[in-house]
């Protein structure tokens, strides 16, 4: 048998249960290996698929979809995510648990009064001031496993159950593909369905027949498919010391010739180009060739990469430093990019990990496996910066050091599907496997559902002090605080403000972007006892475009303001 990959030694572990764990992570994801193509949408038994034209049915059905592109980003080992937000109000509770590799406050890059990221992390800090930036806090499950072979599997297939965790073999992305394409195995898409460097040991893209990604073992071999258009290089050098080298080169050929994919792949890297300088590193290469297969007008709508490195059992200070500058760099860099042809709004990436990392530090200058962990959510669909949700308590972890869940991360995957790729709230269920469907908003809104009330910090922009009210009169801060107002849709595109008075005041209403800019006037006049309702559209017809806004009300000497959505 050939040998035509680099053998990388695997680094000693800690103990013999976690070596074991490792051994059966790489030995599922070498099966999976097998295979003249390395993906599951190449090869089903013995029947070699070709890429034809997709069916009327998969053709309506893919007219119908956004333009929107998902880029799931798998850190893979565990991310600590206290090396990745920082809780500035549990910072003294932060630093006692780790004294040896906490982050010291000179050292933090504050985004709000309540959290912040590592000044290493600092090529973030442009997309947290353009609103591209959002951290959900606290994301996991009950009862989360902190097995890698395991948690990946459920964080791939969301097969949670009050019975445990069963094992199923489809992801959340693969039974999504399915209803998309019913027909794949005779009538496969146009263009790839998804794209998945590296890892193959992941289940997200896996259906009941097949995998719907075009999968490459890692960025060197999806980078020679962009540049020549072939699956497999047939340089004649790599089969001339190998036992089966002519059958294996036939074998090779018919893959190249038949899975036409590639040949796409090769025409929208040339079709595109970067215009912003990445850095030479695995991570930097993946964003730079997928902002190039973007550009090129692929029409792959679902990419994921990976990072590896997260299993920082030890010496993680430096560890973890090397990691997220590489990614916020190449994050950074990648929506530059992107930028230059305004297609940086239509593509969200958000990361993943297996499991987080305990509250306290262990005895070799790292921590070991935890539970909750923050999301990191990229893209100017964001509509805004903030850190989302409820960051767990580090006063109270369970008996291990755990952090404890806030977040479930299906209500995350169902945010995705539903609101950033349109697909219907009952088939999103379905896809999460019954699970129900509560939205958490994250800036975009494609269903037109209301998002339940969350927690934001610094959700909002900081808005400018509003001068006191001209009219002398003292405040009644239980009428102020009577005071009804709530955004409503009574067209698609029509938003308007319901406004309740409990008395007669003045009452002044500016409208703000994102940034914190005024955009003008909605209302500003005196208003009876009662009820308004206030059209938005109509006061500042010629001055709107579509996104996310913040109305904020003054009465007297009280200011109240919320988000609304220009359609």
């Amino acid at each position: 048998m050939c040998d035509t990959h680099n053998n990388h030694p695997h680094k000693a572990l800690h103990n013999e249960g976690h070596d074991e764990e490792h051994k059966n992570w790489n030995r599922r994801s070498f099966l999976q290996a097998l295979g003249i193509a390395g993906s599951g949408s190449m090869m089903l038994g013995s029947n070699l698929l070709t890429a034809s034209a997709p069916s009327p049915l998969t053709a309506a059905i893919a007219a119908a979809e956004t333009d929107n592109i998902l880029i799931l980003i798998r850190l893979s080992g565990g991310n600590d995510g206290l090396s990745t937000v920082i809780p500035l109000e549990q910072y003294d509770a932060y630093a006692n648990a780790r004294p040896n590799i906490y982050i010291p406050e000179s050292k933090v890059l504050k985004l709000s009064n309540e959290f912040g990221v590592p000044s290493y992390m600092n090529s973030l800090e442009p997309m947290w001031g353009d609103g591209q930036f959002k951290a959900v806090h606290g994301v996991g499950y009950e009862g989360q496993s902190l097995s890698h072979f395991t948690g990946s599997d459920i964080f791939a297939n969301t097969d949670l159950t009050s019975s445990g965790f069963q094992g199923l073999n489809t992801g959340w992305m693969g039974r999504h593909f399915e209803n998309i394409y019913p027909d794949y195995l005779i009538n496969p898409p146009e263009a790839p369905a998804a794209i998945q460097v590296g890892q193959y040991g992941s289940l997200v893209f896996q259906g009941e027949e097949t995998n719907y990604a075009f999968v490459t073992s890692n960025i060197d071999q999806l980078e020679e498919i962009a540049e020549t258009g072939v699956q497999y290089s047939l340089d004649d050098s790599l089969f001339n010391n190998c036992m089966y080298g002519d059958q294996l080169k036939f074998l090779r050929g018919v893959a190249n010739t038949t899975y036409e994919y590639s040949g796409l792949i090769h025409e929208a890297y040339e079709r595109g180009a970067n215009q912003v300088e990445y850095q030479d590193n695995g991570f930097a290469r993946q964003l730079a060739l997928l902002a190039r297969l973007i550009k090129g007008n692929l029409g792959t709508k679902v990419y994921m990469i990976s990072m590896g490195g997260f299993d920082t059992h030890g010496n993680q200070p430096l560890a973890h430093e090397r990691l997220m500058t590489n990614l916020s760099v190449a994050i950074n860099d990648f929506y530059e990019d992107l930028a230059f042809t305004t297609q940086d709004e239509q593509v969200l990436s958000m990361t993943f990990s297996e499991f987080g990392r305990r509250i306290f530090e262990n005895g070799s200058n790292g921590t070991d496996h935890g539970k909750a962990a923050p999301t990191l959510f990229f893209g100017s669909g964001l509509n805004g910066s903030a850190f989302v949700g409820e960051h767990p308590s580090l006063d109270s972890p369970n008996g291990r050091g755990n952090l404890e869940y806030t977040m479930d991360f299906r209500d995350l995957y169902a945010t995705v599907l539903a609101e950033w790729l349109c697909v219907d709230i009952p088939l999103v269920e379905q896809h999460l496997l019954d699970h129900p469907y509560a939205p958490v908003n994250l800036g975009f809104n494609c269903s037109g559902v209301d998002f339940p009330d969350i927690v934001y910090s610094d959700g909002e922009p900081m808005l400018p002090d509003t001068p006191p009210s001209p009219t002398g009169e003292d405040p009644n801060p239980d009428l102020l605080n009577a005071i009804v107002h709530n955004p409503y849709y009574p067209t698609e595109s029509t938003p308007h403000i319901y406004l309740e008075m409990p008395f007669s005041a003045h009452v002044d209403i500016q409208l703000y972007n994102i940034l914190g800019q005024n955009i003008g006037t909605i209302f500003n006049e005196m208003v009876m006892e009662g009820t308004r309702d206030i059209n938005i559209r109509e006061s500042l017809r010629d001055t709107l475009s579509t996104g996310k806004y913040i109305y904020r009300i003054h009465v007297q000497d009280q200011k109240m303001s919320k988000s609304i959505m220009i359609t």
